[in-house]
């Protein structure tokens, strides 16, 4: 792809916030939420400059070290382009440190400018985003959602590096609604709780309930004995792997999903957390409740789409 060219020179993207794990799916599952970074690009002759606003304002690189910069220069080396000045403005409200994938979507959001700087259909298209992502994410499963939309199972072949994703649609009843603290939880850290090994008997476990909530939000779940979609979510949303091994690096955060799971909401820890999300409306006592305890309950529902180019050439363009 030598002769790769930029054939537009003012582009914008919007990208969605995501969750992963949503309890048994660790690392492979995600699910697209609709609440929205945008992100502008001016193509100069100029040295880089990044103006943020919103969630990061204050303590985001502002220059070459930017993550979203980073990804568009990476993207434009991978197919051959050139690189240029960059004249950017984040408009940010994905919460960073919070687990709703505010690296992934950053990523996301300068691989797919690269795609809209470019200006053809035939470069960089969703599969591209998500192995660039994957990459220099680790992972694919906040990549995935932030790419396709709605929920996600993606996988990444640990011997040839290859990333594949499914996408589901969920059933109108997975309705999220995200408990955002006001402290953060660096993902390394996070991590770094969880054990090397498991017992046999817990990956069982797991294996069952990540199988039963793919299948839930596919939403052709049928269930013997006439379950609902809540039991079922109930149950499909139990995990053994890594939310209780990372009680002491987020108390409240796990308190929050005993309490939630208690009075019969299907919660989860957010991705690394320390946000947690119900994957059903919750009642105004429990937002209230929530609230008074310092958690900002954010009802956000599903984005049924992924990074979208807003302007530019491609913006008219399905991809």
């Amino acid at each position: 792809m030598s002769n790769v060219r930029l054939r537009d020179d003012f582009v914008a993207v919007k990208v969605p916030a995501t969750s992963a794990n949503l309890g048994p799916g660790f690392d492979s599952m995600g699910l697209a939420l609709d609440l929205w970074d945008e992100v502008s690009v001016h193509a100069t002759t100029g040295v880089t400059s990044v103006v943020v606003e919103g969630e990061g304002a204050g303590n985001v690189e502002l220059g070459e070290d930017n993550l979203v910069v980073r990804a568009l220069r990476l993207a434009l080396d991978r197919v051959g382009a050139p690189q240029v000045g960059v004249r950017m403005r984040c408009t940010n409200r994905i919460p960073h440190s919070r687990g709703l994938g505010s690296s992934a979507s950053a990523i996301v959001a300068g691989v797919t400018l690269a795609r809209a700087l470019i200006g053809d259909a035939n470069v960089l298209g969703r599969q591209e985003i998500l192995e660039i992502g994957s990459q220099m994410e680790g992972h694919p499963d906040n990549v995935a959602p932030a790419v396709f939309g709605g929920a996600t199972v993606s996988w990444m072949n640990e011997e040839t590096s290859e990333v594949g994703s499914v996408r589901l649609t969920p059933p109108d009843g997975i309705s999220p609604v995200a408990f955002i603290p006001d402290f953060e939880l660096r993902t390394a850290a996070a991590r770094a709780a969880l054990p090397a090994t498991v017992p046999h008997g817990d990956a069982s476990f797991n294996v069952a309930r990540g199988a039963l909530l793919a299948a839930v939000l596919s939403g052709n779940a049928q269930a013997s004995g006439g379950a609902d979609l809540h039991c079922l979510l109930m149950e499909a949303t139990r995990d053994r792997l890594h939310q209780e091994q990372r009680r002491a690096a987020m108390e409240p955060s796990l308190a929050l999903v005993d309490w939630l799971r208690g009075a019969g909401f299907a919660a989860v820890v957010s991705g690394a957390g320390p946000t947690v999300l119900s994957l059903e409306p919750v009642g105004a006592d429990i937002r209230r409740d929530a609230g008074a305890a310092g958690w900002r309950v954010v009802p956000m529902g599903v984005a049924p789409q992924g990074v979208q180019i807003t302007r530019g050439s491609l913006s008219k363009v399905e991809f």
